[in-house]
């Protein structure tokens, strides 16, 4: 349509043009001759016809320089439109080549009027939409531009169109990629490139659309099922067509749900028997209940502390069956052999007084060290080469109401090992060497332990009270301990 536009304008600046260089002529002609040249322009054709060859400047050739002029502009306007055409992959049919005019003066003058009524037709019109736009734009309240040439105005349109057409057949285009990707996914053969139409992109689009969620559900699918059969511990299948998907998603969706109430309810199961009926109780009971619990624990502890120290008596006298004593050993009880051995090699064998694995402390490795040798084993454990026990994490003492004790807990850096260094003091005369000299760390701890307890660290650069008053009455950690306030 662009290209007609643009054959029509150009078609309408040639015969303007020739009618300029025409009048020219005419009028100069006029001015020069004799008042019969008037009647030599009327029978053009009679001269023609009878001096097939005449002077230049002669209105038949004027005629026919016109004709050829015309000619030469129509096929220039044809084939600009058509290389415009084919720049926008507008494909149309051609017009007829047109038909070589003689250069009869006759046949120009008949050309001549009648492109002369297209041209005013084509003014007219021009003129007529020119109008129209103008009332349109005055009725909006819009300004009204200056009168534009009616060639302008139909580019435009033209132009739009064209791009119109060309959006609408990268659409179609794109449509029919994606098809044929859908379709090579889902494993069918892609079809041969077909040449889309403007009509047509929705719908290419929609079933596009439609195709790869479909492929994508089928995929999901199939790998649910496999996720749902491995879990299941069986084989996963091979890759089914896309038509069982319903049937697999469904089956493995069922498989998946009976799995887990399976495991949902063995877990509940397993949780209930745990628990037994011990948390309505303690629920029903509250403060009372946990203390009870937690009395029943430290009884069961101290039973199974007794027993232990009854087994180990009694396999020192000979008198236990091995069903007894039998137990699994612990993982610890290698570092325990190993800091004997070295303790007593270097030491002497009568330096210990016991050891054992302390099973209600993660199986720690303990000693226990005679009054007399405590500040030398203590001493030995951390400057020894083998042990290297650099570090005291704690130091605490406890009234068994017969006697008293002092824990030590130490560890090596260099080893990543631990032990436990305990010693039995006189409950009258609770009295011990400091370890402050050896691990600065004992420092507070044993400020702790005398204010408690009222055990006496000697060799200690600073012992005193840290929590209670110098002028405090009694050790509160001591079973005997009465208050000296009885209201407090």
């Amino acid at each position: 349509m662009s290209g007609e536009k643009d054959l029509d304008q150009l078609k309408k600046e040639a015969v303007a043009k020739a009618k300029a260089e025409a009048l020219a002529k005419r009028q100069a002609k006029a001015a020069g001759e004799s008042a019969d040249a008037p009647k030599q322009e009327d029978k053009p054709s009679e001269q023609a016809l009878g001096q097939p060859a005449q002077t230049a400047g002669t209105p038949a050739e004027d005629g026919a320089d016109l004709a050829k002029k015309k000619a030469a502009a129509a096929a220039k306007a044809k084939a600009a439109a058509l290389a415009k055409k084919k720049r926008e992959g507008i494909v149309e049919e051609e017009a007829p080549a047109p038909v070589e005019t003689t250069p009869a003066s006759a046949q120009t003058s008949d050309d001549g009027d009648d492109l002369a009524k297209k041209k005013a037709a084509a003014v007219a019109k021009a003129k007529a939409a020119a109008a129209a736009k103008r009332k349109a734009m005055e009725l909006a309240g819009e300004s009204v531009p200056a009168e534009e040439t009616p060639a302008a105005e139909t580019t435009d349109d033209g132009d739009d169109l064209a791009k119109k057409k060309a959006a609408a057949v990268a659409k179609a285009k794109a449509a029919a990629a994606a098809k044929r990707k859908a379709m090579e996914l889902a494993g069918d053969a892609a079809p041969a490139e077909e040449t889309p139409a403007a009509e047509s992109s929705d719908d290419g689009d929609d079933l596009a659309k439609k195709k790869a969620a479909a492929v994508a559900k089928a995929k999901a699918a199939a790998a649910a099922k496999r996720k749902a059969m491995e879990l299941a511990g069986e084989g996963a299948p091979a890759d089914e067509p896309a038509g069982d998907d319903a049937k697999a998603k469904a089956a493995a969706a069922a498989k998946a749900k009976a799995a887990a109430a399976a495991k949902a309810k063995a877990a509940a199961a397993a949780k209930a028997k745990a628990a037994g009926t011990g948390e309505a109780d303690t629920a029903a009971g509250g403060d009372d209940e946990k203390a009870k619990a937690k009395a029943a624990a430290v009884a069961k502890a101290k039973a199974a502390a007794a027993a232990k120290a009854k087994a180990r008596e009694a396999a020192k006298g000979g008198d236990v069956s091995p069903a007894d004593t039998a137990e699994q050993p612990s993982p610890n009880q290698p570092f325990l052999d190993k800091y004997r051995k070295v303790i007593e090699e270097n030491l002497g064998a009568d330096v210990l007084e016991d050891s054992y694995i302390n099973k209600l402390s993660k199986d720690v490795p303990t000693l226990i060290a005679k009054k007399d040798t405590y500040f030398k084993v203590a001493q030995f454990l951390k400057y020894n080469e083998l042990l290297g026990f650099d570090y005291l994490s704690e130091l605490h003492g406890t009234d068994f109401v017969t006697h008293m004790e002092v824990y030590v807990h130490l560890f090596s850096y260099k080893n990543r090992q631990s032990v436990a260094l305990k010693v039995k003091i006189d409950r009258d005369e609770p009295t011990i060497e400091s370890l402050q000299p050896i691990w600065a760390g004992a420092d507070w701890p044993e400020c702790e332990a005398y204010d408690l307890l009222g055990i006496k660290f000697t060799g200690h650069p600073n012992l005193h009270r840290i929590m209670l008053g110098e002028d405090w009455v009694g050790h509160p950690l001591r079973k005997d301990y009465k208050p000296y306030d009885v209201e407090v």
